[in-house]
């Protein structure tokens, strides 16, 4: 039985907990003595096990993490039990998980009553080994293991409840009548028909293109005030890009704190309050660029020029001089004419959408 997903030793690591990167392993679950094997995710959190289907990321059991029990000791596969008079039991195989029940296990032990000069020596071992554990290595796990798991259709819903935020401070996105199947269509021709992001332009109070969950992308208004489309359309593509890369849900989580990603995971629903006070540190946030052969690469395939998305990012001071010197260097577009990215009229009609 293979784990789902794995952990890594990080080279020149000096502690025991630095190998506990993933915490997460399949098993095979019961829920009764004689009920039937079934293939769960087994994800140690703060203070229990959860498992989970791996289809669907349903969680199906919690295990108090104190009273889990091996059942076979000296046999494999290792059987674990949440309790003894549990008729729950779990096969796991993966060591990685094994090595961190053991450690919980043995903290736990270490916390009853025994006799003897060591008693508070180990008791203190422990508890330092699990506050280790549970400040410095699960929040972690439990964040991207919620990322992972988080389906397609929550994320929409948690991107819109965040940009909800975003236009506090904003204003509204731009919706003129006009502009709006013209942003459509520029998005469809730089992304594909397929998986398109959805295109908001903000009139006011964000310098600098941004992305959210659900595959939103949010543009400055002074985007459109250029003399054509390929500066949007690259703001557009390079937030795209870092989507790809980054998954949003993982800023989202990270304001929203542990006890939300925790309700998240188990509930499916975000709490009411983790979102509020997210846009002022969204719009603080400092823009970052994707790795130039990566840009380049999207660039040339999407048949859209870098140089005049970069010479807006430096014309407003996103980034500096030098660097979109580096961008424009770069542009695979450098010295030939593209196609233009979409008719005239369209393009007119498109700068209008912030007029209707």
């Amino acid at each position: 039985m293979k784990r789902r997903t794995g952990s890594s030793l990080a080279p020149g690591s000096g502690t025991a907990l630095s190998k506990f990167q993933r915490l997460e392993s399949l098993g095979l679950w019961r829920d009764t003595e004689d009920g039937q094997r079934r293939e769960v995710v087994v994800l140690m959190g703060e203070a229990t096990l959860v498992l989970s289907d791996p289809r669907s990321g349903t969680p199906l059991s919690h295990w108090s993490l104190p009273a889990v029990r091996r059942v076979n000791p000296g046999q494999q596969p290792p059987l674990f039990s949440p309790g003894e008079d549990s008729p729950e039991s779990v096969e796991i195989d993966d060591e990685t998980m094994l090595a961190a029940l053991k450690m919980v296990n043995s903290a736990v032990r270490a916390d009853s009553p025994h006799p003897g000069r060591l008693r508070f020596a180990l008791i203190g071992g422990a508890v330092i080994g699990l506050l280790g554990l549970v400040t410095l290595v699960l929040p972690r796990i439990l964040v991207s293991h919620t990322v992972a798991v988080v389906p397609p259709s929550k994320q929409v819903e948690i991107g819109m409840r965040a940009l909800d935020d975003v236009i506090r401070l904003t204003g509204a996105p731009c919706a003129g009548e006009l502009g709006l199947p013209a942003l459509a269509e520029l998005s469809d021709r730089v992304f594909g028909a397929e998986n398109t992001p959805i295109l908001y332009v903000l009139p006011e109070g964000l310098a600098r293109p941004a992305h959210l969950p659900g595959g939103v992308i949010l543009l400055p208004g002074s985007l459109i005030e250029e003399d054509a489309p390929d500066a949007l359309a690259g703001a557009a593509l390079a937030e795209g890009i870092k989507a790809g890369i980054a998954d949003p849900m993982r800023g989202i989580l990270d304001h929203a704190g542990l006890k939300a990603t925790f309700d998240l995971l188990v509930s499916g629903e975000l709490p009411v309050t983790a979102l509020e006070g997210f846009g002022e540190a969204f719009i603080r946030d400092e823009h970052e660029l994707p790795a130039l052969s990566r840009l380049q690469s999207a660039f040339e395939t999407a048949q859209v020029p870098l140089t005049p998305y970069a010479s807006w990012l430096a014309a407003n001071g996103v980034i500096p001089a030098e660097k979109a010197a580096e961008l424009i260097a770069a542009d695979p577009f450098q010295g030939r004419i593209s196609s233009p990215l979409m008719p005239d009229d369209d393009w007119i009609a498109l700068q209008s959408v912030c007029s209707g």
